[in-house]
């Protein structure tokens, strides 16, 4: 998805990875002392895991490194930029298999469940993961080790993207409703398991939900899990077995 910014006459752009732009400071000496783009990275990682994408800022940020504001702007042209950084750089927390070696399916699995962690534990990902390019090395690698593990898969060609979508867009979708429940769940104080009996008891009393909740009782009862992340590993687990098993099911149609 193109970038595009709202400054008058500047042109759109893309991503910051075709940029291939250095630091002002190597084209005109004045760099701001103890700071590179790495550092203001890894602080931009830290704020948003802290406060979440809507209060981060330029301001926010030099704060926090104990700098000015225009000191950033040394290494970054806007904060879009530095939030695709930000955005790769936790791309790069990812353990990557030896695509050629064990089992598809196991490797399948296991970037699945390491994406969908990645997910919670940065809530802020999916809508920059929805915003940019998504073209920096890290992302790369990791689209590269799930292409080379769908094609061992024996689909054909023209199967491997639908595949791919299956399989990610569906871990993309969990993840990013686990994450958004569990920062919900943090602003209220309360653990998760207290969260879903209070929200359960709630809609349980209230005439308008109170039926669709009755009709899908047996259903959440079938399912299991003491806890709510025992029921969310559950629901989780067997939808990635269904997906898995429909590949195996398409490979065998021929």
């Amino acid at each position: 998805m193109a970038k595009t910014s709202s400054s008058a006459g500047r042109s759109a752009r893309t991503s910051v990875w075709l940029e291939q732009k250095s630091p002002r400071s190597a084209r005109g000496g004045g760099q701001p002392s103890g700071l590179d783009r790495d550092r203001i990275t890894l602080a931009t990682v830290r704020l948003l895991d802290a406060e979440g994408l809507a209060k981060f800022s330029m301001r926010r940020l030099a704060t926090e490194l104990n700098v000015t504001a225009m000191s950033v702007y040394w290494y970054v042209d806007t904060k879009d930029d530095l939030l695709e950084l930000a955005l790769d750089s936790v791309f790069g927390e990812l353990p990557l298999p030896d695509p050629e070696g064990e089992d598809w399916r196991e490797q399948l699995r296991m970037l699945a469940t390491e994406y969908r962690r990645l997910l919670v534990r940065h809530p802020w990902l999916s809508p920059l993961a929805g915003t940019f390019l998504n073209i920096g090395p890290n992302n790369l690698a990791f689209s590269r080790v799930v292409q080379r593990v769908i094609r061992r898969t024996g689909l054909p060609d023209h199967g491997l993207t639908g595949a791919i979508s299956a399989v990610f867009q569906f871990v993309y979708g969990y993840g990013t409703i686990e994450g958004h429940f569990f920062a919900r769940v943090a602003d209220t104080g309360m653990t998760p398991d207290e969260y879903f009996r209070h929200a359960m008891t709630t809609v349980t009393e209230a005439p308008t939900t109170a039926e669709v909740l009755e009709e899908s009782r047996a259903l959440m009862a079938a399912r299991g899990g003491d806890t709510v992340a025992e029921m969310m590993d559950r629901d989780f687990t067997f939808a990635l077995d269904l997906l898995v098993a429909g590949i195996e099911a398409m490979v065998k149609r021929g």
